[in-house]
């Protein structure tokens, strides 16, 4: 399945694909489907229900599919059936608990980044939940630092059960799905961590770095969440980023140095992961910063991040007024 949040004032509302573009609202056909009113009325709430509240989207999904085409127009005119072009999407789960974003996960990433050793174990920070915004939002150029924003287009996975302390060989039980995030980096400061040279400053130059992710609206996520059984491999899907239509990310998750079960397994050492929350799994060869001469998004441009079987991710960078 493949699940949205649509932004509905003044409550979000839960919805699902019912084929590659239309979007069964199940929060508005709970009024008259006892099946969807099954449904918990957000994505985390249905997450933490576990089987029994995926069960009832499944079914109110076959309900859906056994309609006649006169029965699914009723529900296209009052929009209880929408073209997912039509509708405002929020991010799959606009509140998670923790969002956890993986550094350095990709060799070729490695390699563009000079002087960047290979990482012994994983490196992760915590991202603001206030950073995550939909497909569609516009990522806003922040006026303390709009000349060095850049793209990191990246492939994540949503946690669907409590993990805490796990191995390596059981981590993928506890993920539920999959989706797509662009950690949008103001890259002001990172010039700071190439060039210290001591302990303290290359920390503190580190630490103002991972502000630079922090702005609101740095975390586009989305455009749904897809849930695990209709991803096979998630270590062999094609990952692009397009600026403005043009390749700018093309890499295999394949790439990756540490692929999910490791990544799980050495984090829930720490972390107690709950459902909904969100790993970003890092990103791969071809940002910005990255490249000569280097380039980054201003005002206007058109960003987009496809993950196969996750759909595109796309967003517009807009200047404050």
């Amino acid at each position: 399945m493949k699940l949205v949040t649509i932004d509905m004032l003044p409550n979000a509302h839960i919805g699902v694909l019912v084929d590659k573009d239309i979007v069964l609202d199940l929060t508005a056909f709970s009024v008259v489907s006892p099946t969807a009113s099954l449904v918990p009325n957000s994505m985390r709430k249905l997450l933490e229900s576990g089987g029994a509240g995926m069960e009832a989207v499944a079914h109110s999904l076959a309900q859906v599919d056994s309609m006649t085409i006169g029965e699914k127009s009723i529900l296209m005119d009052v929009g209880i059936l929408s073209p997912l072009n039509d509708i405002s999407l929020l991010a799959p789960i606009p509140n998670p608990k923790l969002i956890l974003s993986v550094g350095l996960n990709y060799w070729k990433h490695l390699e563009e980044m000079a002087g960047t050793p290979t990482p012994k174990y994983p490196a992760a920070f915590i991202k603001s939940r206030d950073s995550l915004s939909g497909s569609g939002s516009p990522i806003f150029v922040p006026p303390q630092c709009p000349d060095m924003l850049d793209y990191e287009g990246e492939f994540c996975f949503v946690f669907g059960e409590q993990c805490h302390n796990v191995s390596a060989d059981k981590a993928m039980e506890y993920i539920v799905g999959y989706t797509i995030a662009n950690d949008v980096s103001a890259r002001n400061w990172v010039g700071e961590v190439f060039e210290a040279k001591e302990t303290f400053p290359a920390i503190h130059a580190w630490e103002r770095n991972i502000n630079g992710k922090q702005l609101p609206g740095f975390t586009p996520c989305g455009p749904v969440l897809v849930t695990k059984d209709e991803i096979l491999d998630p270590h062999n899907l094609n990952l692009t980023l397009k600026l403005n239509g043009e390749i700018m990310q093309s890499t295999k998750t394949d790439d990756m140095i540490f692929k999910l079960p490791e990544l799980i397994s050495y984090f829930s050492k720490w972390y107690q992961f709950n459902p909904g929350d969100i790993v970003t799994t890092g990103t791969p060869a071809g940002v910005g910063f990255g490249r000569d001469p280097k380039e980054f998004m201003k005002p206007g441009d058109i960003v987009e991040v496809e993950v196969e079987g996750n759909g595109v991710l796309s967003n517009k960078i807009s200047a404050i007024n």
